[in-house]
């Protein structure tokens, strides 16, 4: 029944993305869940951003369906681990927590600190080992046909040219958020007073790993400021 439910949305996913355009990002998340039940899934990194998409959950009265999924990479900044337990206590949130299969020791005793290069290769194989290669085990694991994320297209150039709905690595990724600006995030939370994660106070306007963000300067700002400049996405929404 699932696998004819994503092969019928396989091959209507522009009439999809056009009635998506009229919906809001929670009518989206309900869409999803009620295609795919226990098949559908939520990322989140528990970023500057995260919480709106997991109020979102929460809204729904999904959170204990649901099954929401961290990417913990090891190297998150302190900040972004407490966030996550305010966030998760508050919410009353069930994550599921992924992480890589080689330990952070291990990983720089055979590879190094890959993120220390300035080479894009290195940092593809980072992004591999520690957030694409958990997800995906999970995802099979999991049997999941379809996840959604807080992904916008402002954030990136490439993201400019995501759609609502597309297929990423044989599933389907849905992205509620994808045109939601700025403001509309800032609104959000402020209506529904969620928490700000401690490094916006302190200039970061996106945070990942300790080691590859950095507050918004005159020079660079946005996702400008991540992994040194030399790449915008970790991989995780894109094909390739």
């Amino acid at each position: 029944m699932i696998e004819k439910t994503l092969e019928s949305i396989q091959l209507n996913l522009d009439g999809h993305n056009k009635k998506f355009k009229d919906m809001t990002p929670k009518e989206i998340l309900l869409w999803g869940y009620k295609n795919f039940n226990n098949h559908f899934a939520i990322t989140t990194s528990f970023g500057i951003q995260s919480s709106v998409i997991l109020h979102l959950v929460n809204q729904c009265s999904l959170q204990k369906k649901i099954k929401i999924f961290w990417i913990d990479t090891g190297y998150l900044p302190s900040e972004t681990y407490k966030y996550a337990e305010r966030l998760i206590n508050d919410l009353s949130l069930e994550i599921e927590v992924l992480q890589s299969e080689l330990s952070p020791a291990r990983m720089e005793s055979l590879y190094g600190k890959l993120w220390e290069t300035n080479k894009s290769s290195d940092l593809d194989k980072y992004h591999e080992i520690r957030k694409i290669k958990p997800l995906e085990n999970a995802l099979n694991k999991k049997n999941i046909y379809c996840w959604a994320s807080g992904v916008r297209s402002e954030q990136t150039d490439n993201r400019n040219k995501m759609k609502f709905i597309e297929m990423i690595r044989e599933r389907l990724s849905l992205r509620p958020l994808l045109n939601w600006k700025n403001k509309d995030i800032f609104y959000y939370m402020k209506e529904n007073q969620l928490p700000t994660h401690p490094l916006f106070l302190k200039g970061y306007s996106t945070v990942g790993d300790w080691h590859s963000s950095s507050p918004d300067s005159t020079n660079n700002e946005g996702r400008s400021t991540r992994f040194n400049g030399i790449k915008q996405e970790c991989g995780i929404h894109t094909e390739n």
